[in-house]
């Protein structure tokens, strides 16, 4: 029991990074409607600029503030100068130039600080709390207490906030927004900004427990693709929810399914995915779109 347990609590901690991705593609698909398929290469540069701010000499939480400050400013100039030209196009428009920011940015990333692996510092400390027989890192514990610090901040600031109900009006419904006298563009830039800044998160958190190269966010993406499918696109519990019960799936599979093992336990997102498109297309906290003929 104690071997099941300590498994489930592993999959939890890299639930929480599938999480915290899964998070900020629900964010931008909530604003938008655009599948942000270059969502986990902006993670990744945001994580070179907080490596680059700590080889420079800064400590590492400064360095994550001025990272997030940067990529919440990157979010907003991506949304401004590449999405906001093809706003309202057909959607393979639209996949097409996140695809093509997915290349253009790890292309960057490669030229700019090369292909080569580095090491991220973890900023949480090493050794582990131990009960019954279970072990939990504080690594672990770190990763779950910063989702959900991120998530009660972004509960704050939608439901509390004169600037969160107008992100609210607007990704319910823009035209409307935009007749109360909300500014629609600016508050599209700011949903950019704010999925950009929860994406960097996720490279920070994941950075120490893979290395850093400009490859890394790829297998993580497809995690937090099954999490936002399974959770529902808009909903930012549910991409939470999902990106939690993702990680013990994978986990247990990898654990308890001898076929599957550690080098098939990718197939599980895939299989989530199937299954949610096939049974629930809305996800477990989605809602259904009914449309009248």
């Amino acid at each position: 029991m104690a071997g099941f347990v300590q498994q489930v609590v592993e999959g939890l901690g890299a639930g929480a990074i599938y999480a915290s991705l899964a998070l900020a593609l629900v964010l931008i698909y909530q604003f938008t409607g655009i599948v942000n398929f270059a969502q986990g290469e902006l993670a990744m540069f945001s994580t070179y600029v907080a490596w680059q701010c700590v080889a420079a000499g800064l400590p590492f939480w400064p360095a994550l503030v001025l990272t997030l400050a940067v990529s919440f400013a990157g979010g907003m100039l991506i949304e401004r100068v590449i999405i906001r030209p093809v706003e309202g196009a057909p959607e393979l428009t639209i996949v097409i130039v996140t695809v093509g920011l997915f290349i253009f940015v790890n292309a960057a990333a490669g030229w700019i600080w090369t292909f080569l692996i580095k090491d991220f510092p973890n900023p949480f400390p090493g050794g582990a709390l131990e009960a019954a027989g279970v072990s939990v890192s504080f690594s672990t514990l770190g990763v779950l207490g910063v989702v959900a610090v991120v998530m009660g901040l972004l509960y704050l600031l939608f439901q509390h906030t004169k600037i969160g109900l107008g992100m609210r009006a607007v990704a319910t419904n823009p035209a409307s927004a935009r007749l109360v006298g909300i500014r629609v563009g600016r508050t599209l830039a700011l949903g950019w900004g704010l999925a950009a800044t929860v994406g960097a998160v996720s490279g920070v958190l994941v950075a120490p427990l893979l290395f850093l190269e400009p490859n890394m966010m790829g297998g993580v993406l497809i995690y937090a693709f099954a999490a936002a499918t399974l959770g529902g696109f808009d909903s930012p519990l549910g991409a939470v929810a999902g990106g939690l019960i993702v990680g013990v799936a994978e986990t247990l599979a990898g654990a308890y399914v001898g076929v599957i093992g550690s080098d098939l336990k990718v197939g599980v997102p895939l299989v989530i995915i199937l299954g949610v498109l096939l049974l629930r297309p809305q996800g477990l906290f989605g809602r259904a779109v009914v449309e009248r003929a």
